[in-house]
């Protein structure tokens, strides 16, 4: 009985041992496997940086005017006897447009007629008389000093028939404006008043809006400007004045425009100044008083992009992490030129070919070593979408 038990309890023995140095293994292992990992590099997507041709878009709120936009106002008083045209409508220059009534604009030119026949009848009456005196002179009858008075009695004469024609004149062009006609090609645009009404000189009778061609008028920060200005000095070869109009409804309007010409001082108040595109309108869809975004375009033969998600800010300062050959992350700060949907186009601080973190830049430091795991850049910037 003795032996049996102490065979049991050798046997117990050796088993605990046998587990506890099986724990004492896997523990060790484990704790092994947990070392190494924290001390491996973290894996971290990478990008390289390169140069590509790209078109920068710039767009500018625009005030949309008609070439012509001309108020038509009555240039004499009197009620309004007949309205040729509706509102809307197309016009042709010299079309007649408004009758006021002429009644009595006639009989101020049928007076100013007949003034004029009563000065030219005292002019030749004055003229007759003058012949006689001059008769009377040359044989001495009367003295020459009455010639000379016939001779002012003429002049005064003529001075009253050029009057009486000035008048003549002022009659006939004020029944002129009885009838008003369309200054230019264009269209009607509303007509206040109604057959009947009585105008005063100086009354607004419609608006005529010439839409053969708009202009677009909108203002350039004065660095833009100046960038604007030089990128077309320096390479002519890619920079236009053309420029495309966006439309209130987000659709880009068909015909492209070209900057005509700018003003010649900056607004003191807001640092910027205006200029002035022309689109055509052969299909009048532009009318006066619309609004819209002119959009320039810059176009950049050598643009280094950078993914936005790879840059971190620092006190207003731009940064990204560079990783050198060896995967070490280094601190560099750069200078954006402009942004570019979900770039940055690099001013300076960066080169083409060089590798920067193109995600997770908020949980590294400098100098870390790390896993590079390449991305492209294409690819980024269609996940960047």
């Amino acid at each position: 009985m003795n032996s049996f038990l102490r065979r049991s309890f050798l046997h117990s023995y050796a088993l605990t041992a046998a587990a506890g140095l099986l724990a004492a293994s896997l523990s060790g292992c484990s704790a092994k496997a947990e070392k190494d990992t924290a001390e491996a590099p973290p894996e971290v997507p990478v990008v390289t940086l390169k140069t590509s041709s790209q078109s920068l878009h710039r767009d500018y709120v625009t005030d949309i005017q008609a070439v012509r936009n001309v108020e038509v106002r009555a240039q004499v008083a009197g009620f309004l006897e007949h309205i040729y045209v509706d509102e809307g409508k197309p016009v042709k220059k010299g079309q007649p447009l408004f009758r006021i009534n002429a009644s009595a604009y006639r009989n101020k030119l049928s007076q100013a007629q007949a003034a004029v026949a009563s000065a030219q009848a005292q002019a030749a009456a004055v003229r007759v008389e003058s012949e006689r005196v001059k008769l009377l002179v040359d044989k001495n009858v009367i003295a020459k000093t009455e010639l000379k008075l016939t001779n002012s009695k003429i002049r005064e004469a003529d001075a009253r028939v050029a009057d009486a024609r000035a008048g003549e004149a002022a009659a006939r062009l004020s029944l002129s404006y009885t009838l008003v006609r369309a200054p230019f090609d264009g269209v009607i645009d509303r007509i206040p008043l109604k057959m009947g009404s009585v105008v005063e000189e100086g009354t607004l009778l419609t608006t005529v809006s010439d839409l053969s061609a708009v202009f677009a008028y909108f203002d350039v920060a004065e660095g833009s400007y100046m960038n604007y200005t030089k990128a077309r000095r320096e390479h002519p070869e890619l920079h236009s004045d053309s420029v495309r109009l966006t439309l209130a409804n987000g659709e880009l309007y068909p015909l492209t425009g070209h900057i005509e010409t700018a003003e010649s001082e900056f607004n003191p108040n807001t640092g910027s100044i205006a200029l002035r595109a022309r689109f055509p309108n052969p299909d009048r869809l532009l009318k006066h008083g619309a609004s819209g975004k002119v959009r320039l375009t810059d176009q950049l033969p050598t643009a280094l992009l950078l993914p936005q998600k790879a840059v971190f800010e620092i006190q207003d300062q731009n940064f990204v992490y560079v990783v050198d050959q060896a995967g070490v992350t280094h601190t560099r700060s750069f200078k954006p030129y402009t942004r570019l949907g979900d770039f940055y186009v690099v001013k300076e601080g960066l080169k083409s070919g060089e590798q920067v973190v193109y995600e997770g830049a908020p949980e590294l430091h400098d100098q870390q070593k790390i896993n590079v795991k390449t991305v492209l850049l294409d690819t980024a910037a269609v996940a960047a979408q």
